[in-house]
């Protein structure tokens, strides 16, 4: 709404005057009167709805631009997520790195054109079994000291308290490669969409490296990159005859070992498949950051020739190692492992102090939820080794 021009004029008039007849009734100073003009005026003018800039010579601006403004830039990160990512609740948001949240939740481009490929297949899919949805917590477990949860099938017993307090048998530096992650069982796969049923076409390996467990290896690369720690990725395909591929394995890491003596931690980057029968498959899930991550399940083995297990004296400081990088996970995403699987088993983990096998999920999870959580195996990686950073 406008004012009309004439009141501009009769208003200071009026202001005027009533200065004037109080000045000649009581005798008031001028001061005193010229404040009571000002007062008189402010009262009368401000009420009416002139355009802002008159009154200030500054072009306002809109409420929510004000307080956008008024916080840094740099509290306020670019959106890099695609428009369908749900918003992190707030009670979950603190289990997600805050400076990277938009992109570390973000679910892979190539990943999300396999997604859209796969909606398009379902529509002539059918239904082969169900999946379960299910997060381990204590289930099986012996063994616990704070966030650390572990399931010991040995016959081998453990002081959990006394082995976190030790150091890992760990010194690296950014100079050269000390991380190199492999797959014994390289074609192992994970569905496409996320349903309570998997289809009668889904296949449990595949040769595909966009699909198969490089692909989740290559999140925790990633991670480990970006903090600054020079790491390896073999992809060779080992199990093409399922029979000896962790002897095909266990030769692929002696050559790197041979060629590049500064690795010491190795990771054999597996999914597991959870079936309490034939029509059935369980998908080990947690919720980290509002998003579905598929559960991380840790194996460090030991020697126990009774079981058969030799040639693996060293076997505490594997366990050292892996209990703490059980912590320093659960420390940074609770919820996102299952108990620690401390069993009889060698797994080629005799080859240097700080070599595990991880199960990622199961054939059950999705390959996103997978992904993501290769991406948080690889950030509490790179957090437990700033630790072990030589000075």
């Amino acid at each position: 709404m406008k004012e009309k021009p004439i009141l501009r004029l009769l208003l200071p008039a009026v202001a005027v005057g009533f200065a004037a007849l109080l000045l000649w009734a009581s005798h008031t100073s001028v001061l005193d009167v010229c404040a009571a003009a000002v007062v008189f005026s402010a009262k009368t003018l401000l009420p009416l709805q002139l355009p802002v800039e008159e009154v200030t010579g500054i072009t306002a601006l809109p409420a929510a631009a004000a307080v956008t403004t008024a916080a840094p830039e740099t509290t306020i990160p670019p959106q890099t997520t695609p428009p369908t990512t749900a918003a992190v609740p707030e009670t979950t948001a603190t289990t997600v790195p805050a400076l990277q949240s938009d992109v570390f939740l973000a679910t892979p481009q190539d990943i999300l054109d396999r997604m859209k490929t796969a909606k398009q297949a379902a529509k002539t899919e059918k239904k082969g079994g169900t999946l379960l949805e299910k997060q381990y917590t204590t289930e099986g477990m012996t063994d616990q000291k704070g966030v650390v949860r572990v399931k010991n099938t040995n016959d081998t017993e453990i002081d959990l308290a006394a082995l976190l307090k030790r150091k890992a048998d760990l010194s690296v530096t950014k100079d050269a490669p000390s991380v190199l992650i492999f797959h014994t069982h390289t074609t192992e796969t994970y569905q496409l969409l996320d349903r309570p049923f998997y289809a009668q076409s889904f296949a449990s390996r595949s040769s595909d490296k966009g699909q198969n467990m490089v692909r989740v290896g290559d999140e925790i690369c990633k991670q480990l990159e970006e903090a600054g720690f020079s790491v390896l990725h073999d992809t060779e395909i080992h199990d093409a005859r399922y029979t000896g591929a962790y002897e095909k394995s266990r030769a692929t890491v002696k050559e790197y070992l041979k060629k590049f003596p500064s690795i010491q931690i190795t990771l054999d980057i597996h999914r597991d498949a959870i079936l309490p029968n034939k029509a059935t498959k369980i998908k080990p899930t947690a919720v980290i950051g509002g998003k579905k991550a598929a559960q991380v399940m840790i194996i460090s083995g030991c020697q126990e020739e009774g079981n058969g297990v030799t040639d693996f004296s060293d076997w505490e400081q594997n366990l050292v190692f892996a209990l703490q990088l059980q912590k320093q996970m659960e420390t940074t995403f609770p919820g996102l492992t299952r108990p620690l699987f401390f069993c009889a088993r060698r797994y080629n983990m005799h080859l240097t102090h700080c070599s595990l096998l991880i199960e990622v999920g199961s054939d059950g999870n999705t390959l996103e939820e997978a992904a993501y959580s290769g991406r948080c195996i690889g950030k509490a990686l790179a957090d437990l080794m700033e630790k072990y950073v030589e000075k």
